[in-house]
């Protein structure tokens, strides 16, 4: 495993990109052979925050809350495989169970400690598998509009799933991508201009969008499908860190992670702090993005890291 630099995929960027999420980072050469971009920018003696982002976005997705929070925290930010300025291969499986591996990774050369996670979401299963493979690692966790157990999801979803209609509207057109800005945000507007720009920059060909379409044929809703294991346990991992600081920020206008995936982190972290965000969707962070960092900075003072004993 060895690090090589992406400036040059960085720099490849349209300028009104570059200027919003200002970090090259670097690329993680994992042992498949695809390279992976990572972020870490921010005090390296600062109290880390790892964050993971889902579909059909990238790290750019995290820029508003790394930018006022990297003066104090070691921010790190993962594009996973096939998705932002990461290796977009076209024959990898791009199951959650890989996805969950290369965070570990990731996690490892880094070595991590006293870390926080923070998700949205295919980045809380994503976030959570990389986490669970050494939970002595992860003392806080953040969650945005994710899922600690799957449900049922919209037809529009399902959709996408379909023989040839699916991946000619997600890869073709597109489709998932461009639908999730409008459909995805109580705020549609936002994402005309440069905003826009920026989620769709790493995905302007049918190639590019290979893991758009792989992760939505990887939501077992079938009990037989290949990440159907994740059906029972991916809520049973999560309680396993239930005694350790949560906050749960909800839009509740969601309507793919709706209320009942709500309910589910209630059942499965009931001593979290959760803060319900009205005229919020999908796209939280960017549809409250004036007060979503005021409540994590908050909320990370009032539940600062334990010294740990040497």
């Amino acid at each position: 495993m060895s690090w090589e630099s992406a400036q040059e995929r960085f720099d490849a960027l349209p300028s009104a990109v570059r200027e919003q999420a200002p970090w090259p980072g670097q690329l993680f050469v994992h042992p498949h052979g695809h390279r992976q971009r990572v972020i870490d920018v921010g005090p390296r003696d600062g109290p880390v925050l790892l964050f993971v982002h889902g579909n059909p976005t990238w790290s750019f997705y995290w820029r508003t809350l790394i930018k006022p929070l990297e003066a104090t925290y070691r921010c790190i930010a993962v594009d996973h495989v096939g998705c932002g300025l990461s290796d977009k291969p076209q024959d990898w499986s791009y199951r959650l169970k890989d996805h969950q591996e290369n965070l570990a990774r990731v996690i490892e050369a880094l070595d991590l400690q006293n870390a926080t996670l923070v998700c949205h979401d295919w980045g809380g299963p994503i976030g959570y598998g990389g986490v669970l493979a050494d939970a002595d690692r992860f003392r806080r966790f953040v969650v945005f509009n994710t899922l600690s157990r799957f449900g049922n999801f919209p037809l529009s979803i399902k959709m996408c799933r379909w023989p040839v209609v699916g991946p000619l509207a997600v890869r073709g057109g597109n489709a998932f991508l461009k639908f999730a800005l409008r459909r995805g945000t109580s705020q549609p507007m936002q994402f005309k201009g440069p905003i826009g720009e920026g989620y769709l920059a790493p995905y302007g060909t049918w190639a590019d969008r290979v893991a758009i379409q792989r992760f939505v044929d990887d939501i077992p809703v079938e009990a037989k499908h290949p990440t159907g294991w994740a059906r029972t346990e991916l809520a049973a991992g999560i309680q396993t860190q239930a005694d350790k600081p949560h906050l749960v920020v909800w839009g509740m206008q969601d309507f793919v992670f709706h209320q009942a995936f709500l309910a589910g982190w209630k059942e499965d972290v009931p001593q979290a702090t959760f803060i319900e965000v009205e005229d919020a969707n999908h796209f939280v962070v960017e549809d409250a993005k004036d007060r979503v960092f005021g409540w994590v900075s908050t909320w990370l003072d009032d539940n600062p890291l334990e010294a740990q004993p040497e």
